[in-house]
């Protein structure tokens, strides 16, 4: 949700939910080392990588279930609705909302690396991972023991760092790798579309039933979440050298992310069709059906898994911040200060995020339920909630009639994807197969 007067009062309004301008490495010495600021680009590569997650693969089902026009209406909707301005104070709902949101996007991240390297199973049919494909079954390449071996050795070092502008250059690298992963697939679709190996895709949902209406509403949460960044635009504003540019970088953010989901979107559903996994990424085992096929599926899946390594530290950053908060708000220690607290939380959250990744089948799943309940609280009603309180007396008239319909909205089209949800999960057995 876009609205002038939210933006102006975000950039007057500095207090930072969690750390300053500096990083103290020695508390008891009093020995500060001052941070000079992170930049505009590395505050667009932060806030990029925070919104291009898992999104990006689930929402070329979007369109297989809301069809290639309304679906692609729907992707560029969500961005203009989206104004990543939380409150800057922080709250305990808030809070709990942001924890539960960012656990689950944390679980879906794992979800879709141990599919890419250790390979899925769906409706009874064995996608095979990349480390299946290169050196065939064992033990050291399952699901388990790979992300065991990715948690200790890739987001335990990353998710040591105290200040999130430390990470602004893996961010880049993420983005590059989302970018590499959307040239690929459009590459390959535009061969296959020229050679006429591409059928129509469905442009329109089908509605037979009324129960087909109660489905196209599974997709909200799913598009909600795919803007999720909201609980690290304060960090990010904090850190920077020039807070004058947060708009600029927000906009810029949201231009770069909505571009990458559209195209993933588009030539995802134009590749593979009715056959769209809720996991795009796990299309890429098969057969393309062009030169060096093979290669391109593996190329797309290791980078995009790589991606989401990177992507992991940035949502970890915000979870671990908002759980210390919650649960440890009247210690006169800070995080950041407090070596044993932030080790342990790190380790707890680690594991919690870990197990739960190997228990949880489904990403669809995943998102939503958090895009239903904590991703449109802080995404949506939050905002949307402080304009209509207008504390500062600077919200127009329209920002308010915008306001009101984003709660109506969310919450109406939320009801009724929890509702569909809910439904299909206690009728999924006693549902026909097609």
């Amino acid at each position: 949700m876009t609205m002038e007067g939210s933006n102006k009062h975000f950039l007057k309004n500095s207090e930072p939910l969690l750390l300053a301008k500096w990083d103290v490495e020695d508390r008891g010495a009093g020995t500060f080392h001052e941070f000079d600021g992170g930049s505009f680009a590395g505050a667009v590569f932060n806030l990029s990588t925070t919104i291009v997650g898992a999104g990006i693969m689930a929402l070329p089902a979007t369109l297989k279930v809301l069809g290639l026009v309304p679906g692609l209406v729907m992707i560029v909707l969500a961005a203009l609705l989206t104004s990543p301005t939380p409150p800057s104070s922080c709250s305990r709902l808030l809070q709990v909302c942001i924890i539960v949101n960012n656990i689950g996007a944390l679980i879906v991240y794992m979800i879709i690396i141990g599919d890419v390297l250790s390979g899925t199973s769906v409706g009874g049919e064995h996608h095979y991972g990349v480390l299946e494909g290169w050196f065939g079954t064992h033990w050291w390449n399952g699901r388990f023991f790979v992300l065991l071996v990715t948690t200790l050795c890739v987001f335990a070092p990353l998710a040591s760092f105290k200040r999130i502008d430390a990470l602004s250059y893996t961010s880049a690298i993420s983005v590059a790798l989302a970018v590499v992963f959307v040239v690929i697939t459009a590459g390959i679709s535009i061969v296959k579309l020229v050679g006429g190996q591409v059928p129509m895709p469905m442009l329109f949902p089908s509605v037979p039933d009324l129960a087909s209406v109660w489905e196209l509403f599974t997709v909200v949460p799913v598009l909600v979440t795919a803007y999720g960044c909201h609980y690290n635009v304060h960090q990010i504003h904090n850190e920077l050298k020039d807070s004058s540019q947060m708009e600029s970088i927000v906009h810029t953010s949201l231009i770069l992310c909505s571009t990458v989901y559209l195209a993933t979107s588009f030539f995802g559903f134009l590749l593979f069709g009715e056959s769209t996994l809720s996991d795009v990424l796990a299309n890429f085992d098969s057969n393309l059906g062009i030169p060096y096929g093979s290669i391109l599926n593996d190329v797309v899946r290791v980078s995009y898994a790589v991606h989401l390594m990177l992507v992991f530290p940035m949502i970890f950053y915000a979870l671990r911040l908002n759980l210390d908060g919650l649960l440890f708000s009247s210690s006169a220690r800070t995080l950041s200060f407090d070596n044993r607290r932030f080790g342990v939380m790190t380790a707890i959250l680690l594991l919690v995020i870990f197990l739960s990744a190997n228990f949880i089948p489904s990403i669809w799943d995943i998102f939503q339920f958090t895009g239903a309940t904590a991703a449109v609280c802080f995404e949506f009603i939050f905002p949307a909630a402080i304009t209509l309180r207008d504390p500062h007396s600077i919200a127009k008239k329209w920002d308010k009639i915008l306001a009101v319909f984003m709660i109506v909205l969310a919450v109406v089209s939320n009801v009724v994807a929890v509702y569909s949800d809910t439904y299909k999960m206690f009728h999924k057995e006693s549902a026909p197969t097609a």
